[in-house]
C-alpha cells in the first residue's frame, strides 16, 4: 500500500481537501501509476457540482493526466513498470463489439462499474481515513498514485514532457478529434465553433489542419479572441453584439450557413443554435459539451429534413489505446499544439486556484 496525497472531494459542491490516502496495490488486469501532471477540466467541475446524476462522494477527481507506471498486476501485458503513460477515460478493450466496429470509440468492458465509481471487481484502491473513496471516470488522477484498470491507459513517447501531454488525456484529442474524425472537416469548408475554452481551441486546431478557409469563434468572453485567432480562427464574435439570435447572424454571414458547426459548451440552447447556424442540404452539427443532468435538445425537425445532420462525439472519436500515442508523436513533431493550451502550471496542492481560474475563463 502506497501513501501520498490526492485532492479528495468528500461532498457535492465543497471544495476539494487534500489529504493523505492509502493506494492499494494493483490486482489483475490493473495498474498502478505515479501521476507527474494533471489538468483540471469542465467535466470534474460539473461532477463536484453536483449535477453529474453519476457523481459518487467521497470521489478523487480528475481525467486528464500522465506519469509512470509503478507496478502492474497479474495478466498485464501491455505496459510495464518504468513506462510512460496516459490513463484513459475512455478505455480500448479490443474485444467488445464497440472495439470490433470502426464507427465507434465507446468500449463498454467495464463501463458499469466505472460509472459507479469502482474498478471492474466492484471494489476501490483508494481509502482515507478509514473510509473507501470512489474512483472517477476509470482514472482519478488527483491523487499522486492511481490504479486502473489495464485496457484504461496508454503507453506514449518517454522523452514526452508530462505536463504537457497530460491535455491529450482529455480536452485537445475531443476537440480536435470532432473536427477530424466526427466532422470530418473538408478543405475550404466554413466552420463555426462555439465555446473557446480548451476544447473549442482544439476544434479550432482541427479544423484549421483539416484545410477549412473560414473558422469563425463564437464567445461571450472577449478576452479568449487573441487565442483563438493564434490557434486559427479567422474571425471572431459574441452572441452579445447582435439583437438577432446567434444562428441568424452566422447565416447572413455565410450565405446560408456554415458547412460544420461545433458546440463545445454543454448549454442545450447554443446545441440548437449551432444546428441551426448550418447551411441547408449539408450543414454538420457536433456536440461536444456535456449538458446538465435532465436537459434536452431541441429544434424544428424541419431543419433535418432539409438536410441538415445533428452528431455527437466523445473523446474526438479515438480509439483510445491506438491514438493516444499516435497524437503525442504528432505534438512531438509540431503537427499539432499543446504547449499553447497551458495557461497555469501550479503545485498540486493549489488544485482549487486551478478551478477558480478555470471557473473565471483565465
Amino acid at each position: 500500500v502506497i501513501k501520498c496525497k490526492a485532492a479528495v472531494a468528500w461532498e457535492a459542491g465543497k471544495p476539494l481537501s487534500i489529504e493523505e490516502v492509502e493506494v492499494a496495490p494493483p490486482k489483475a488486469h490493473e495498474v498502478r501509476i505515479k501521476i507527474v501532471a494533471t489538468a483540471v477540466c469542465h467535466t470534474d467541475a460539473y461532477t463536484l457540482s453536483g449535477a453529474d446524476p453519476e457523481g459518487c462522494f467521497p470521489v478523487i477527481l480528475g481525467h486528464e493526466g500522465a506519469g509512470i507506471v509503478e507496478s502492474v498486476g497479474e495478466g498485464v501485458t501491455k505496459v510495464k513498470k518504468g513506462d510512460t503513460v496516459i490513463p484513459l477515460y475512455i478505455p480500448q478493450c479490443g474485444e467488445c463489439k464497440f472495439c470490433k466496429n470502426p464507427k465507434t470509440n465507446l468500449c463498454q468492458k467495464i463501463r458499469i462499474t466505472q460509472g459507479k465509481g469502482v474498478m471492474p471487481d466492484g471494489t476501490s484502491r483508494f481509502t482515507c481515513k478509514g473510509k473507501p473513496i470512489y474512483h472517477f471516470m476509470g482514472t482519478s488522477t488527483f491523487s499522486e498514485y492511481t490504479v486502473v484498470a489495464d485496457i484504461s491507459v496508454a503507453k506514449i513517447d518517454a522523452a514526452a514532457p508530462l505536463d504537457k501531454v497530460c491535455l491529450l488525456g482529455c480536452g485537445i484529442s475531443t476537440g480536435y478529434g470532432a473536427a477530424v474524425n466526427t466532422a470530418k472537416v473538408e478543405p475550404g469548408s466554413t466552420c463555426a465553433v462555439f465555446g473557446l475554452g480548451g476544447v473549442g481551441l482544439a476544434v479550432i486546431m482541427g479544423c484549421k489542419i483539416a484545410g477549412a478557409s473560414r473558422i469563425i469563434a463564437i464567445d461571450i468572453n472577449k478576452d479568449k479572441y487573441a487565442k483563438a485567432k493564434e490557434f486559427g480562427a479567422t474571425e471572431c464574435i459574441s452572441p452579445q453584439d447582435s439583437k438577432k439570435p446567434i444562428q441568424e447572424v452566422l447565416v447572413e454571414m455565410t450565405d446560408g450557413g456554415v458547412d460544420y458547426s461545433f458546440e463545445c459548451i454543454g448549454n442545450v440552447r447554443v446545441m440548437r443554435a449551432a444546428l441551426e447556424a448550418c447551411h441547408k442540404g449539408w450543414g454538420v452539427s457536433v456536440i461536444i459539451g456535456v449538458a446538465a443532468a435532465g436537459q434536452e435538445i431541441a429544434t424544428r425537425p424541419f431543419q433535418l429534413v432539409t438536410g441538415r445532420t445533428w452528431k455527437g462525439t466523445a473523446f474526438g472519436g479515438w480509439k483510445s489505446v491506438d491514438n493516444i500515442p499516435k497524437l503525442v508523436t504528432e505534438y512531438m513533431s509540431k503537427k499539432i499544439k499543446v504547449d499553447e493550451f497551458v495557461t497555469h502550471t501550479l503545485p498540486f496542492d493549489k488544485i482549487s486556484e486551478a478551478f477558480e481560474l478555470m471557473h473565471s475563463g483565465k
